[in-house]
């Protein structure tokens, strides 16, 4: 009891903590300018209003141009980049261009529309790459300063992939520092906006591809995940996004390069605003290693097993689930339960409350050869040697230093290896944890988990409650597939939703549950006009 009564003045002595903090970094804070207390405009084109399915096939259908689609989407992201600062780089000219080329292609098919389809399903589609992976002719800086002038000479994988599909790539998008952080903000191109409310974030590290996915400045675009860097943003921003199982889509020619431990916990995934998408964009982008998956069997949701895991059972470093996601949490299970006649039983796993430490744990692990990961010090510092932390932040104090607060704090955090638990111990959970976990979902159950404690924060309040990224990090660890799904909007017309968790390999079926989830909550909604739960105008 006593210790009960310890571990909760911990916890509230932790948040009382970080709220003291948060008010201090915001009073020292660089003010904002007037365009943070503005909002979005509503969609007007039509057409930004399909999905990336229905616009291949009227494309093809030659109901409406490539040329058309491409253009209304260029307009819609000039009409709302200064407000969000998703596109850091664009290629509106050579967009249009491959556009023309696209019309032209079609009007000279002799094969007929199946045969486009087959060969070319996203003929004609515009796309968005986050600045991770490599955009011929676009730069690959991940927002570090010491990068900038960096150009990509060839293409990432699934960015071929898509391309070789008939995509076309807009430009791309904006991230944190080296992608290692839940707020997409560095030096080099400035923070980005939440399209629901421009005063918080729409998360990291994918957080301009789901702010400009959001905004509907794009209608499918491309993440990485290897901490929650899909699906915290997706949920932040009210879209869907998919972190495959591990290994399924590759990885290269991407920046930051991971270490060999690191890349078995990364997914490259899509993101988009219907869920219709993410499954035709997977079996795309994963090329060769789409014939791992099951992507083309029929799911019958009736016959699936469902589960639902309400929290991480306490753990004093995260911020307890709020009410309003707890709640739409409950409604997601009462719609299961009278829509399909299923039985969702709730599921406990006493080691979800180390879910920081296991993830944290993992991804310093060395390698085979007994390397470790490189550290934050050394790559702030590219090309030459590693950064100083703890002086960087003193410059940073003055405005002085390349580098954001938060990359510093990943820096510094990194240093201090003494004050991690043992990596035997938290092995030892972990091994535990993923017996238990696949044991549960085996080949046919799927498992309902929050997204994240809160709705999308204010900007730079993650600086202090970095903890919370475990909801999403530990599926990474347990290399699970997981569907981020949007479900309206609450109380402050910010974004809800909940992560689909599926067994490996079983990707499919936590998509087959994100088009119910949609069809059933109403998925994306236009943040131009957005309403909060009670159907209030925000």
């Amino acid at each position: 009891m006593a210790k009960s009564i310890w571990k909760m003045i911990l916890a509230w002595s932790f948040r009382a903590a970080v709220g003291i903090l948060f008010a201090l970094f915001r009073l020292f804070s660089p003010r904002r300018d007037d365009a943070s207390r503005k909002s979005l405009p509503p969609v007007g084109e039509p057409l930004l209003l399909l999905s990336a399915t229905q616009l291949a096939r009227k494309i093809r259908r030659k109901e409406v141009s490539s040329v058309e689609v491409v253009q209304a989407y260029i307009d819609r992201i000039q009409e709302v980049n200064p407000l969000l600062n998703a596109v850091v780089k664009d290629r509106f000219d050579s967009a249009l261009q491959e556009a023309a080329q696209v019309d032209k292609l079609i009007e000279e098919e002799t094969d007929g529309e199946e045969v486009l389809e087959e060969r070319l399903p996203l003929l004609g589609v515009p796309l968005s790459v986050k600045e991770y992976f490599s955009l011929q002719g676009m730069p690959l800086t991940t927002g570090v300063v010491s990068r900038q002038g960096v150009v990509c000479t060839v293409d990432s994988p699934p960015v071929a992939l898509l391309k070789r599909a008939g995509a076309i790539p807009l430009g791309v998008t904006n991230v944190p520092e080296l992608c290692m952080w839940a707020e997409s903000h560095n030096r080099l191109y400035g923070v980005t906006n939440n399209p629901y409310d421009l005063e918080r974030t729409p998360g990291g590290s994918s957080g301009g591809e789901a702010s400009l996915i959001a905004a509907a400045g794009s209608v499918i675009g491309i993440g990485s995940d290897i901490g929650g860097s899909i699906r915290m943003p997706c949920f932040f921003s009210g879209v869907f996004g998919h972190k495959t199982t591990p290994g399924v889509v590759s990885p290269d020619d991407t920046y930051p390069v991971c270490s060999e431990m690191q890349n078995g916990y990364l997914s490259i995934g899509p993101m988009c605003r219907y869920a219709e998408d993410l499954l035709p964009m997977l079996r795309i982008m994963a090329g060769p290693g789409a014939r791992a998956l099951s992507l083309n069997t029929k799911v019958d949701l009736k016959k699936l097993r469902f589960f639902t895991v309400p929290d991480d059972g306490g753990s004093g470093v995260t911020t307890p689930v709020s009410k309003e996601l707890i709640d739409i949490q409950k409604k997601v299970v009462e719609r299961l339960e009278a829509d399909l006649g299923v039985e969702v039983r709730e599921a406990r796993f006493p080691e979800l409350r180390y879910s920081f430490q296991i993830w944290d744990t993992y991804m310093g692990l060395p390698d085979k050869e007994g390397k470790p990961p490189r550290s934050m010090a050394e790559l702030l510092g590219e090309p030459g040697r590693p950064v100083r932390p703890l002086w960087e932040l003193l410059k940073w104090t003055v405005g002085k230093s390349q580098h954001t607060m938060a990359a510093l704090s990943v820096a510094v955090f990194g240093m201090c290896g003494i004050f991690k638990p043992s990596p035997v111990f938290m092995q030892q959970k972990k091994e535990k944890l993923q017996r238990e976990v696949e044991e549960l979902l085996g080949s046919d159950g799927v498992c309902l988990y929050p997204s994240h404690p809160r709705v999308a924060p204010r900007h730079h309040h993650p600086l202090f409650s970095p903890f919370d990224l475990s909801y999403t990090g530990i599926f990474n660890i347990l290399g699970l597939p997981v569907t981020q799904c949007p479900l309206g909007l609450g109380e402050e017309g910010l974004p809800l939703g909940v992560q689909v968790v599926a067994g490996k390999m079983q990707d499919h079926l936590s998509l087959e549950v994100a088009l119910y989830l949609e069809k059933t909550f109403g998925g994306w909604r236009d943040p131009g006009t957005k309403k909060n739960s009670r159907g209030q105008r925000s």
